[in-house]
């Protein structure tokens, strides 16, 4: 079985459609998706639509339920741009499009071959606000991750393509289709500092059948002219800034 493992869209219908293009010449059995699909890029409805058509399971993950609910649950500041960003995004959708999204699970589980399962998330399977770092101490995530073994683990939110073994098992982030970045870039909240993104979606391939299984990493390249002209165009408030993130 092959599994595409697709996160953090984060409303970037332009990458998430290069991640589809590639899979269209490389099939797999199935796709789910970790969850942040909708919030943030300038096109919410179109990845609505996106995954709609696409009829995978989707995860909830906190920029999804905090688009629809408003509540921070995580505790952070949310600023004046991103509550108007977010306000924008809630005009762009239908009724059945927030339907839609309020039908995003915590958790979801696929059988695999040998018995085994994936059991996949977006922050760790009992929080989505859960975060989960390389240089994450090995007791903590022991500790958050551990009781879930043997089922292998995949979870997005950190952006972040990266393995960790967990026993017999193993945890896996897939990295971010729509937002992918170098975290170690210089801190964007101080003077003068500007995100860079690149315009590459990030998603990874599990195989599993009774003899061995597999895991590949991808970067998908995409036109950053596609989504700039697309931010330029949807009438997203701050559509500057995001359109700098790609300078």
């Amino acid at each position: 079985m092959r599994i595409a493992v697709i996160s953090d869209i984060h409303g970037n219908a332009v990458a998430l459609e290069s991640v589809l293009s590639d899979l269209q010449r490389d099939p797999v059995d199935r796709v789910v998706c970790l969850g942040d699909a909708i919030q943030g890029g300038p096109q919410p409805a179109e990845v609505v639509a996106q995954l709609r058509a696409l009829a995978c399971p989707v995860v909830m993950g906190n920029a999804d339920a905090w688009l629809l609910s408003g509540i921070e649950s995580g505790n952070e500041p949310v600023s004046a741009e991103q509550e108007a960003v977010r306000q924008w995004s809630l005009s762009r959708l239908s009724e059945d499009d927030r339907a839609f999204i309020t039908s995003f699970t915590p958790t979801v589980t696929v059988s695999l071959p040998g018995g085994r399962s994936l059991l996949a998330f977006h922050g760790s399977p009992v929080s989505f606000d859960d975060i989960l770092l390389p240089e994450t101490p090995q007791e903590e995530f022991a500790r958050i991750y551990g009781p879930f073994a043997p089922a292998i683990l995949t979870g997005g939110h950190t952006h972040l393509q990266h393995l960790r073994r967990l026993g017999e098992t193993f945890y896996f982030n897939p990295g971010s289709v729509g937002v992918a970045y170098d975290r170690h870039q210089p801190d964007p909240d101080q003077p003068g500092g500007v995100p860079h993104l690149d315009s590459w979606a990030e998603y990874a391939v599990l195989e599993v059948t009774e003899e061995r299984t597999a895991l590949t990493f991808r970067r998908v390249p995409y036109p950053a002219e596609s989504i700039i002209q697309a931010a330029l165009r949807s009438g997203r408030p701050f559509a500057d800034r995001y359109v700098q993130e790609y300078s």
